[in-house]
């Protein structure tokens, strides 16, 4: 397999595969042959180590048009590069876990509050689920006070309806199973006429 690795946006051959060398972090398995366009030593350094063959060739230069002359071209470039490095001490701080205001760059600073922004959020809802789970932990609680109040330890009641329904067993009186300990009561009270 033949792989083409380039950061064109247009113009490509359907016939090739295309592989962005901006993404790129190890060789490709089964790759038989590796054309590099434009400067990408990691690429053709690790396809070369495989001992994959590899060519490469010269990207097409983008060539600015309409710009005034040398010195409006090296502050729009100053710029950028400036823009480029608030964003990179952006990132930096982020990364140790820390916001950091740029000092300068419109799109940085940008960023800078969108992303105070979410901090903010995740913060509220941070505390949001802190509430909810000691909400949910006294809950909890109340719901074993419940049913450790419900559980009743066996009664008197029920060893009176016991000794009730051997009595009338030894007496052969028919009862319900499920009689009430009244009736139980009315039945006993009824032998004792007899």
């Amino acid at each position: 397999m033949e792989l083409t690795y380039s950061n064109q946006l247009n113009d490509f051959d359907p016939e090739k595969r295309y592989r962005n060398p901006e993404h790129f972090d190890k060789p490709e398995a089964g790759v038989t042959r590796v054309a590099v366009i434009g400067d990408w030593p990691s690429v053709v350094n690790a396809y070369e180590a495989a001992g994959i063959d590899v060519s490469v060739k010269e990207a097409k230069r983008a060539q600015i048009v309409g710009a005034g002359n040398q010195a409006e071209l090296e502050k729009v470039i100053a710029a950028l590069r400036a823009e480029h490095g608030s964003i990179q001490i952006l990132v930096d701080g982020l990364e140790t876990g820390e916001i950091n205001r740029p000092e300068s760059g419109e799109l940085a600073l940008r960023l800078f509050v969108v992303l105070g922004n979410i901090h903010a959020s995740v913060g509220e809802l941070t505390t949001e689920r802190d509430g909810l789970v000691l909400t949910v932990d006294a809950l909890r609680e109340e719901i074993g006070a419940l049913k450790n109040a419900s559980i009743k330890p066996p009664s008197d009641e029920a060893e009176e309806i016991a000794a009730l329904k051997a009595t009338l067993d030894e007496a052969k009186v028919q009862y319900r199973a499920n009689a009430s300990k009244e009736s139980l009561e009315k039945l006993v009270a009824e032998l004792t006429k007899e």
